[in-house]
């Protein structure tokens, strides 16, 4: 089973968006919210480069924003 992490914010509309699909589909994943969890937000900042969210990460796949498309893909969902 792929570790699949979501890095967000508590104000993120697409963060919101990204945990209703990922829940929506059963799939299970670690969040990290990046406003409290320090640690966290300097893993996403060294992964990424970045600091905007929400970053899903798939083992060590790494998709910036919520792109439906891109997440169906990796983890092998029917649109």
């Amino acid at each position: 089973m792929a570790e699949i992490k979501l890095y967000s914010l508590p104000t993120c509309i697409y963060c919101h968006k990204a945990k209703e699909y990922l829940d929506a589909n059963n799939i299970e994943y670690e969040e990290i919210n990046v406003a409290t969890d320090h640690e966290g937000l300097e893993e996403l900042v060294r992964k990424t480069g970045q600091m905007s969210v929400p970053v899903l990460t798939v083992d060590d796949e790494i998709i910036v924003g919520f792109d439906k498309e891109k997440i169906s893909a990796l983890l092998g969902l029917a649109e």
